[in-house]
Formats: structure tokens, C-alpha cells, sequence
């Protein structure tokens, strides 16, 4: 596998190009407050995001997770944070620069992402850059989602490069092995939502950057 200048960089969004934790956070405490639960804190809540709105529902309902019907419960979840859209959510410090530097260096980029597309597709339109960004493949795209490497392969297509000459960047164990599978090269991006650096580290990926600089001083 080749690791120079790549044709394309693919990004996960939620915890690499946005951080999007106040608003799920807003939405999960919400629905918290309509169930007379305790709100959950910024820094206990920011782990779980990577980890999809079942991870997030189970932290804050906690023991009470068995007593709630939770397909309402989640879809009131969602619904909350579908109104929020982009209203406290923010590109991480550096994003915004690593984008123009790839875009004058002819580097391609899209989004994979599991995020559904009734939620990414939105809070990707309504944000520059973000909404010049050609290809945007979401978890329901396809009928598999990472993990598995299809979505990434999609996107390749789509931008007509080849897999092994691209490089995904993601915060989650789920993003190292789907770029993994896809032949690319893994990126994790720290300043996301991972558990914990020393976690991250098992995950085995080719690269780890503190800070989005990071990517394009090696390109």
C-alpha cells in the first residue's frame, strides 16, 4: 500500500470535521428532561458520540435504559436533533485550513460517514466548506456501513481514484478498519471523540495526528 501524496483524502464527519457533540448533547438532554433523568455532562457525554445515538441513549438513560420504550424514545432523540441541524455544531480548530491546503494541492475529498443522510446531508449543506465537498456517502447509502469497506470503496468510485492511493481519516475503531479493508490509509484523528489516546493506539492504524496540520505537512 502506498502512503504518498494521495489522489483523495476521505473524512468520517462527526468528531474529525465537526464537532457536532453540542448539539446531539442538547438533543439527548432533551429527551432526559422528559423523563425527569439528570442531564448528562459535556465531557462524561463526548466519548460516546462516535458510537451512534443507541451508545449515547444508553449513557444518559443508564439503568433506566429497561423501563423506556426505547424506538420512541429514539426517534424523539433524533427528531430533536434533526430541528438543531448545524445550531451549535462548529469545525474543529484547523479543518477549514487542511481543506483549502488539499483542495491547492488537487487532492480530492469526500465524507463517508454513518451518520443517516436525513441528518448529515443537512448539517453538510448548510456549512462551508463542507458544502463544496463533492462526494458525501452516508450509513444508509448502502445497505453496509463501516466497519465494512463498501461505503469508502462508493466514494472512491465516485471520485474515480484508485483505493489504495487514498487515505481516510476518522475517530473511531470502526473508521481504521474499514480503511483498512478498503486498502487505504488509516488515519485517526485524536482531537475527535476517542475514548482515550492510549485506546486509540490499539486500533493499529498507519497514522495518528493531534491536529488536523498534522495530515498535510506529510502530503
Amino acid at each position: 500500500m502506498s502512503h504518498s501524496t494521495p489522489q483523495a483524502v476521505l473524512f468520517d464527519l462527526d468528531g474529525t470535521l465537526l464537532d457536532t457533540a453540542p448539539d446531539l448533547l442538547a438533543a439527548l438532554n432533551y429527551v432526559l428532561e422528559k423523563h425527569d433523568i439528570l442531564p448528562i455532562d459535556e465531557v462524561t457525554f463526548r466519548p460516546t458520540v462516535s458510537d451512534g445515538s443507541k451508545a449515547m441513549l444508553e449513557l444518559g438513560f443508564g439503568k433506566h435504559i429497561k423501563n423506556i420504550d426505547f424506538h420512541s424514545v429514539k426517534l424523539a432523540f433524533l427528531k430533536k436533533y434533526e430541528s438543531l441541524g448545524c445550531t451549535h455544531s462548529t469545525l474543529f480548530d484547523g479543518i477549514e485550513t487542511l481543506l483549502r491546503v488539499l483542495e491547492l494541492r488537487n487532492v480530492k475529498i469526500a465524507i463517508v460517514t454513518n451518520k443517516p443522510e436525513f441528518l448529515a446531508k443537512p448539517i453538510v449543506d448548510c456549512l462551508p466548506p463542507l458544502n463544496r465537498i463533492p462526494v458525501v456517502v452516508c450509513g444508509d447509502t448502502l445497505t453496509r456501513a463501516k466497519p465494512h469497506p463498501d461505503q469508502l470503496l462508493l466514494a472512491c468510485e465516485q471520485l474515480d481514484v484508485v483505493p489504495e492511493k487514498c487515505w481516510y481519516v476518522g475517530d473511531a475503531e470502526r473508521d481504521v478498519q474499514a480503511a483498512k479493508a478498503a486498502k487505504m490509509k488509516a488515519i485517526v484523528a485524536l482531537w475527535g471523540y476517542v475514548p482515550s489516546n492510549e485506546i486509540a493506539k490499539r486500533w493499529n492504524a498507519d497514522q495518528y495526528a493531534t491536529n488536523p496540520s498534522e495530515i498535510f505537512h506529510n502530503i
